[in-house]
């Protein structure tokens, strides 16, 4: 089934609205959903949502709470969120880190117990909308082992890096330090679908492509192999030590859900050092050489990061919204308990 963006987007803002939030913060949230799954990010926008409203139930997420800046010198600035809706602290952290590369050429904000940000590549879009180089990180619950491990003791801690280009088809890196996410993963098994690639192991031991056994196992594969399992742990170290929030190790003694996690907010003006034009030569010479690039496939086609995201986004925003008939369901439930 397919859902239009406006249909999708009230009931969002109906659902958050009935649950504690403000008409203004209700609708913002829903936006940012809606946008994740208008570009084809459905394991982290309408997929989600009925997580997220099951959080809010259980008291996880706080609607009315308040970000207290704990500190600040110069470009940096430390946050606290309150255990708010992550995904409207985010936009918020990378809007102030964008405010402070307009007057330091660099801002980073760094926020601890805050809550899961959703797609993390919608503050990278931001970032670049407004002209910035973008970076953030965030740590999760101890969901992914350690290479060479069995047991999940770090996190799968997604990254994203974004470079702004001129006519707004920007270079966005949006990725979990796991082959695949959990919620790709969970996507896939909804779709009833294998993973194109190995995202984990089974229960002896052998890499699979089957998203069920996977989610099982909780055995996800790190990109990479040994070097993701690093990066992950790097990202998490660098998180906590700049919010003073909570690590991942940290995390998982809170309680089985993720809550309480800590993120990292990097904006860059790339344009103190270089003219527009001198760096937006720079980038089409980059992109124009990844494209003469020969495909594998004889029809196939090599793309940069962020490009099929416009080709989705633009699909969708004419045909509709793809969507699980029991995902919606469950969406709809929330708006008819509610009301």
């Amino acid at each position: 089934m397919k859902i239009s963006k406006e249909t999708m987007q009230d009931v969002f803002r109906t659902i958050l609205s009935n649950h504690g939030f403000s008409e203004a913060d209700a609708a913002e949230s829903a936006a940012i959903f809606v946008q994740n799954s208008l570009d084809g990010v459905y394991s982290h926008g309408v997929n989600r949502f009925p997580l997220v409203v099951e959080y809010l139930e259980k008291g996880l997420i706080d609607p009315d709470a308040s970000i207290e800046v704990e500190a600040a010198f110069g470009c940096i600035e430390r946050w606290n969120a309150n255990l708010g809706m992550g995904n409207l602290t985010a936009k918020k952290a990378m809007k102030r880190a964008i405010e402070l590369a307009a007057q330091h050429g660099m801002g980073c904000v760094a926020v601890r117990n805050t809550n899961h940000w959703m797609r993390g590549g919608t503050y990278g879009w931001q970032a670049a909308e407004a002209g910035c180089i973008g970076m953030c990180f965030t740590n999760t619950l101890p969901n992914m082992p350690a290479w060479g491990a069995k047991d999940g003791r770090i996190g799968n801690n997604p990254f994203v890096l974004a470079i702004p280009r001129k006519n707004g088809e920007h270079i966005v890196v949006d990725m979990a330090m796991a082959q695949y996410s959990y919620g790709k993963i969970e996507e896939a098994r909804l779709a009833n679908r294998q993973l194109p690639y190995p995202g984990g192991y089974d229960s002896d031991g052998s890499l699979t492509t089957d998203p069920k056994t996977i989610e099982r196992t909780r055995r996800v594969l790190p990109i990479g192999y040994w070097k993701g399992s690093a990066l992950a742990l790097a990202l998490d170290a660098v998180a906590s030590v700049l919010s003073g929030g909570n690590s991942t190790q940290a995390i998982g003694k809170l309680c089985k859900d993720e809550i309480a996690i800590s993120q990292t907010f990097i904006a860059i003006d790339p344009y103190r050092l270089d003219a527009k034009e001198e760096a937006e030569a720079i980038l089409k010479g980059i992109i124009d050489d990844l494209k003469r690039s020969e495909p594998i496939a004889s029809d196939g086609s090599v793309f940069y990061p962020g490009e099929r995201t416009i080709a989705i986004r633009r699909i969708n925003a004419r045909e509709g919204i793809p969507v699980t008939p029991g995902v919606w369901d469950a969406v709809m439930a929330s708006l008819n308990t509610r009301e």
